[in-house]
C-alpha cells in the first residue's frame, strides 16, 4: 500500500470517527457542553469539577441566546444554575469531538497537497482529493450554523448528506489512488443481478441515511419536548410520521437485497468477498438495533452504534460498487 493511499485511509477513517463522536454527543445532549471555543470553560484543558470554573468570568448573554434556541426559557440561565447544571462529562465529550475534529481537517488538508505531488498524478484523483477538502470546510461551517440555529429542521438533513458525499470521495481516492486499484469481476446472469443488486442496495442505504437525519430531527424535539426520560414512549410518536415509518420500511429492502445479493455471490465463481462479509454483518447489525430502537426505546447506546455503523456500510457498499465489475462470459 503506497503512501497516499494510507494518507487517504487515514482520512476517510477520521471522518468515520468524527461521525461516531459526534453521534455520541447529540445523543448524551453534550452539544453545550464546553461554552466557548477554542478553550473549554475558559481552560485550555476542560475542568472536571465546577469549583474549577470561573463562574464570574462566564458571558451569561452567550448562554442565554444558546438555551433560547434549544427551547428554554433564557430568564432560568443564571450563574447559579450554570454552576448547578455543570456536567464533567457532557463538557469532556464535546472536548473530545472538538479533537477528533482536527485530525479530518489536517489529514484532507494533507491529502489535496499529496495527491499534487504524486509521480503519477491523476487528474480525477487530484480533483476528488480537493472536493474533499472542500467539503470538510463546507461542512465544518454548516455544522456550526446547525448548533447556531437551535437544530433548525432541515440544517440536519443537510449536514449529514455532505457528511456521506465526503465519505464517499475519500473512499473513491482511497480506491483509486493507488497503481492497482482492487476489481472483482463477476460474470454470467447471475453475476449482471449482483451488479444491479449492489447499486441499489448502495441506493437505499444512502436514502435510508438522508431519512434516518430527518428522523433524527424529529427525536432532537422530543428531547426537548417530552424529555429524555420518556425515550421508551418516543417510538409511539414517531410513528406518527411519515418519514419515520417511510425510514423503517426502507430498511427491510435493505435487509431483503443483501440477503438475496449474498447468495447471489456465494453461487458465483468468485465466492465471498471480503466487503460481501462487511456488508452482510453490518446490515444484521442494524437490523438488530432497528429492532432494539422500534421496539425498546431510542436508547442513546444503540442510536450512537446505529449511525457509525451506518455510515461504516455506505462506504463499504460504494467500494463495492466501485471494485465490482460485470463481464459478459
Amino acid at each position: 500500500m503506497k503512501r497516499f493511499q494510507k494518507l487517504a485511509i487515514s482520512a476517510l477513517i477520521s471522518v468515520l470517527l468524527l461521525l461516531f463522536v459526534g453521534a455520541i454527543v447529540r445523543a448524551t445532549g453534550s452539544g453545550l457542553g464546553c461554552p466557548d471555543w477554542p478553550t473549554c470553560w475558559g481552560k485550555l484543558v476542560p475542568p472536571t469539577r465546577a469549583d474549577q470554573v470561573d463562574f464570574e468570568k462566564i458571558n451569561l448573554e452567550k448562554f442565554r441566546r444558546k438555551a433560547e434556541r434549544f427551547g428554554r426559557d433564557p430568564a432560568e440561565v443564571t450563574r447559579e444554575s450554570l454552576r448547578a447544571e455543570f456536567n464533567p462529562i457532557h463538557t469532556w465529550v464535546e472536548y473530545i469531538n472538538r479533537l477528533c475534529a482536527m485530525p479530518v481537517g489536517i489529514l484532507s488538508l494533507a491529502l489535496m497537497i499529496a495527491s499534487f505531488w504524486r509521480k503519477k498524478r491523476s487528474g480525477i484523483v487530484c480533483l476528488m482529493s480537493v472536493s474533499a477538502f472542500a467539503l470538510v470546510l463546507v461542512n465544518a461551517e454548516l455544522g456550526r450554523r446547525v448548533v447556531l440555529s437551535g437544530l433548525k429542521p432541515g440544517m440536519i438533513t443537510l449536514h449529514v448528506g455532505l457528511a456521506i458525499i465526503l465519505l464517499c470521495v475519500l473512499v473513491y481516492v482511497s480506491w483509486k489512488g493507488c497503481a492497482d486499484p482492487a476489481r472483482r469481476v463477476l460474470e454470467g446472469r447471475k453475476g449482471k443481478v449482483a451488479c444491479i443488486l449492489g447499486v441499489v442496495i448502495f441506493a437505499l442505504t444512502v436514502a435510508e441515511g438522508v431519512l434516518g437525519a430527518q428522523v433524527r430531527e424529529l427525536t432532537d424535539e422530543l428531547a426537548i419536548n417530552a424529555g429524555s426520560d420518556e425515550r421508551a414512549l418516543w417510538t409511539r410518536e414517531l410513528e406518527k410520521s411519515g418519514i419515520y415509518l417511510i425510514h423503517r420500511s426502507f430498511s427491510w429492502l435493505i435487509v431483503i437485497g443483501a440477503g438475496a445479493l449474498l447468495i447471489l455471490l456465494r453461487q458465483s465463481p468468485s465466492g465471498i468477498w471480503w466487503p460481501d462479509k462487511m456488508i452482510g454483518f453490518l446490515v444484521g447489525s442494524l437490523l438488530v438495533m432497528g429492532v432494539l430502537l422500534a421496539h425498546v426505546g431510542i436508547l442513546p447506546v444503540v442510536q450512537v452504534l446505529h449511525v457509525g455503523a451506518a455510515a461504516l456500510l455506505v462506504s463499504v457498499l460504494f467500494f463495492w460498487v466501485l471494485a465490482t465489475r460485470f463481464q459478459s462470459s
